[in-house]
């Protein structure tokens, strides 16, 4: 292809990927009549505060540890979408004073999994603010984590320029079945699920919207093992010094403008990135696998969900001899799962 085909080719591209991101803004402006304030503080949100946005339904054995979590790592407000959840979660988070809640009985998957709402509460209040994209079984670490703020993480990003911080989403799994060990609400899940695999990763680059796909680790070994293409991906970009004409496209896996998933270096080098310890694989996985199949709310008509379900009935030891148990960051930085590039 000569350099003239190409520059045209990049022309194209560019111009359609930016139709499709005024699109899905459209979409999201649109899916907003969906949403129902239940408790808002949003008055409260400074500045300069980092606000975390997540959508969840019925976890509220989990959102204590997570809430304590995220504060202490430096998150000043959270914004949360209820999906109908009918275990108290969300009567639990309308009580804690630095959230602001929604909530919606409407379909999950048609909002393109929760992506629509999110979009357009982070427009709405999340623009010129690094904010922090998970779902409440997602732990973020970086370099520094035990010792640093997320402040000053973010503040570093600002000077260097860097608009985006990627993340390797890092399953992790108890040694034994996974229902041995009762999670209780409150705890930390890694008291539990402490291990998760080294090595087993596949990464390639998307063409289409630069951003790298990273699969494998225990659930393309234990769940996807017949068809290891179909397994979930593990690339993420959660944290976004956000702007109002940004959006998310799949998740947290790929963001429009593309120049956003960058988060990596091209030609050598590295870039700093961090992990998301993954706390799914916990005694509670097997209930939330069975309900979340008979809702047929996720992906590709739920055939994550279905695999899980299928493999579930025999209550498997996500456990191998290549299994790591997890220390702390610098571990994970010398496995090359995570960097912390030229932040010293």
């Amino acid at each position: 292809m000569s350099a003239k085909s190409r520059l045209r080719l990049g022309i194209f591209t560019s111009y359609r990927l930016r139709l499709k991101r005024q699109r899905w803004r459209v979409r999201a402006f649109r899916k907003r009549r969906e949403l129902k304030p239940v408790k808002t503080r949003t008055n409260l949100i400074k500045p300069d505060d980092i606000i975390l946005f997540s959508t969840m339904r019925n976890e509220k054995i989990r959102l204590p540890y997570f809430l304590r979590y995220y504060r202490d790592l430096g998150i000043n407000h959270f914004i949360f979408v209820d999906n109908d959840s009918d275990d108290g979660s969300r009567e639990f988070l309308a009580e804690q004073p630095d959230v602001s809640l929604w909530s919606t009985t409407k379909s999950y998957k048609k909002a393109r999994f929760g992506v629509d709402w999110l979009n357009w509460l982070q427009s709405k209040y999340g623009h010129k603010h690094w904010t922090l994209t998970v779902d409440v079984d997602e732990f973020l670490v970086y370099p520094f984590s035990d010792t640093r703020s997320l402040r000053a993480l973010t503040d570093w990003l600002d000077a260097s320029s860097i608009p985006s911080f990627g993340a390797m989403l890092l399953d992790m799994y108890p040694k034994g079945q996974i229902d041995k060990s009762p999670y209780r609400s409150g705890q930390d899940p890694f008291e539990i699920a402490s291990w998760f695999d080294s090595g087993n990763y596949t990464i390639a680059k998307n063409k289409k919207y630069a951003n790298l796909w990273i699969q494998g680790g225990p659930r393309m070994r234990s769940f996807f093992q017949d068809d290891p293409k179909s397994a979930p991906a593990l690339n993420k970009i959660p944290l976004v010094k956000w702007d109002r004409k940004y959006t998310y496209v799949s998740s947290t896996h790929t963001l429009l403008p593309r120049g956003l998933n960058k988060v990596y270096q091209e030609w050598g080098g590295e870039q700093v990135s961090g992990c998301l310890l993954h706390a799914k694989f916990l005694d509670t996985f097997g209930i939330k696998a069975k309900e979340e199949l008979e809702r047929g709310q996720h992906y590709a008509n739920s055939h994550e969900y279905k695999a899980y379900h299928e493999a579930l009935l025999d209550n498997p030891d996500l456990w191998c001899k290549w299994s790591e148990k997890y220390i702390n960051w610098r571990q994970l930085e010398i496995l090359g799962l995570m960097s912390k590039g030229n932040w010293a």
